[in-house]
Parts: structure tokens; sequence; C-alpha cells
């Protein structure tokens, strides 16, 4: 089978090198990569027929005419901030002065058929841990917001798994009934390495797949809070998913640290305010290796005309967000499609791909 041609066409050479880097990082000797810093060059070149999987160019060198070749993919880096698809369903915008990962994560996601990535197989299972240091930040709408995005764009397996000692997120979806089944309780109770095949039949899926809520919080039906990473932990040795998304609650105890270390990446959702981000403070002076690339912070409900204590110099940081969630007004219930839409949303799920 032939590699995908992939060509990149920028005038800006300082632009154009971290990203030629990353694509030779992730696809050495699997594709044909032409970079093109000339715009005669260019010109020239496409005044002939020309096949290519995924063509990546500024905005100053697109042109319609580039619809008459045979490529695959478009992408077109703005200078605007309006990630969006054109009328062309083959030619989408990309916001050029983001990070080159997140730029690098979206064009493979958008366009991983080319790539030929089902081919080799699907990566190992991912455990994704989404936590806060206080209540009330909204790790659950981040959390479901993820899943659905990372399932409806692209095309993952996403398990959801809702680790609090009362859930209360059930009114999210479609259907908010419990597990009822004794039998499922039993199992529970002294979860074996099997666990995840002894319950699989009780997972449902909506946007994405995930466990329904217990009946009653766990000490009132006789569980401790260690079956959740006993149930992640046998569904990924399953390799059923591509990603499995924990929401665990902000306590910070033996069974979170456990959750914590078996984790592949951390999303730490906090707000910008000052009690939220001395939280966050108090709960990185107690856990190690925060800041690798494991650790993520995201500032959710943000506020741009509220007091920012994220930026203030009267606090001191000991984390860096690497992503904001805007505060969006919803009418009722929050649905996952609903929150999979949002730009923040989609921008975090970018950072764990």
């Amino acid at each position: 089978m032939s590699r995908p041609r992939v060509i990149i066409a920028d005038g800006d050479r300082n632009y154009i090198v971290p990203l030629q880097l990353k694509f030779v990082k992730e696809f050495f000797n699997r594709i044909d990569l032409e970079i093109i810093t000339d715009t005669q060059y260019f010109t020239e070149l496409f005044s002939v027929p020309q096949k290519a999987e995924i063509l990546i160019l500024s905005d100053e060198l697109y042109t319609p005419s580039l619809l008459k070749h045979n490529i695959g993919y478009i992408f077109v880096m703005t200078e605007q901030n309006e990630q969006s698809g054109t009328e062309e369903l083959n030619v989408n915008k990309l916001y050029k002065y983001t990070s080159v990962k997140e730029i690098f994560n979206e064009i493979v996601g958008k366009s991983k058929g080319a790539f030929n990535l089902e081919s080799g197989g699907r990566q190992e299972t991912q455990i994704i841990l989404v936590t806060s240091a206080s209540g009330g930040a909204g790790k659950t709408t981040v959390a479901m917001g993820v899943s659905t995005f990372l399932t409806k764009y692209y095309e993952k397996q996403v398990l959801y798994i809702n680790a609090s000692r009362m859930q209360n997120f059930q009114y999210m979806l479609d259907n908010d009934t419990p597990v009822t089944s004794p039998e499922i309780y039993m199992k529970l109770l002294n979860p074996s390495g099997q666990i995840y095949e002894e319950i699989k039949h009780v997972l449902r899926k909506e946007s994405f797949s995930y466990m329904p809520a217990f009946k009653a919080a766990l000490m009132s039906v006789g569980l401790e809070y260690a079956v959740y990473g006993k149930i992640a932990q046998a569904a990924k040795k399953s390799g059923d998913y591509d990603f499995i998304v924990i929401d665990a609650e902000c306590t910070l105890d033996e069974d979170k640290a456990r959750l914590l270390n078996a984790a592949d990446k951390v999303i730490i959702v906090t707000e910008q305010s000052v009690n939220a981000v001395m939280a966050v403070n108090a709960l990185i002076s107690n856990i190690n290796g925060t800041n690798s690339d494991k650790y993520i912070f995201v500032c959710n409900k943000f506020d741009k005309d509220a007091y920012n204590a994220l930026i203030s110099p009267n606090v001191t940081l000991k984390f860096t967000v690497n992503e904001y969630v805007d505060r969006f007004a919803v009418n009722g219930i929050p649905r996952c499609e609903e929150l999979s839409e949002k730009e923040g949303i989609k921008k975090t799920a970018f950072l764990i791909l």
C-alpha cells in the first residue's frame, strides 16, 4: 500500500517547522511529507493535476480551484479564531495560532482514514480521570461533554464512569433509571478481576457507553469506592474502548490516589474564583507530577468580565491553565450533545487525543 501524501504549504517558515516536526515524529516513514514555503512553486505545482490525501495550507494560498484536484482533506490555516468547516465538505478552517499539538490532533482526528490508522489496530485504552479540587467546578459537565465529543466527532469508543459516592449525573441522560439487579450488586460487593465482563450487560449507550447510576449512595448499598477503579481497570483490559473517562469527586484519599496513579491523563477542573484556585493549589501540594503532560488544567465557567484569580497579581499559582470553557446559559436540563458543541470542551478533548 502506498504511503499517504501530506502537503504543508505556508510562507512562514517559523510557523511551518514545528508542525513539520510533529508530523515527522508521529508518522516517520509512514507518510510522504512535502513542505512548501515558496508561493511561486506552490502555484506552479497546482497548475497541473495533483493527488494528495492531506493538504494543509495558509489562507493566503487557498483558492477554490484547489477543489478540482484529487485531494482527500484540505485544512486552511486562518488568522481569525473561527474553527469551522467551509461550504465544501472536505475543507476545514483551523486557527493558525493555537498550539501545534491541538492543530495536529484535529487534523489527524478528522482525516484518520487517510493515514491508514485503523490498519495498525486500536491503540491501547487510555484512562482519563476528570476531577476537581472543590465542589461545583463543573467536572461532570466537562467529562460528559468530552466523552460525547470523542464519540461523535472522532468515532472513539468511550466508557463513562461516574465515580461519586452519591451519584447525580443520570438526569443528563435519556435513561435515568438506576441499576436494580441484586445479582449485579452481589458481584460488585467483592469484585473479581473479571468484574467488567460480569456486569457488561448492564452498561448502556447513548452518546457514549456508560455505567448506569447505582440505586443509592455507596454506603447505602454496601459498596467500597475502590469498585470504580476495579471496573475501569477490568474494562481497560478488555480492549473494548479507546477511552475510559472516570468522573471522580474532589475528595482526596487513598482510593482517589490510586485513580490518579492509574490514569493516563488527569483533567483537573477549576473555576476562576479565589476559593477554587486556592483549592487546586492545595491539591497540587499533595500529589506528584502535576507539571507533566499527564495533567491538564481546565478553567470551567469562565467569564472574561468577572474577577479572575488565575491572573491576579495577588494570587500565586502552582499550575498553568491549559484550556478555558466559557460560561454558557442552559435552557432546562443540559444535554450531552449540547455540551459537546462548546468550543472549550472541544479543545479540551483535543488535548487528550
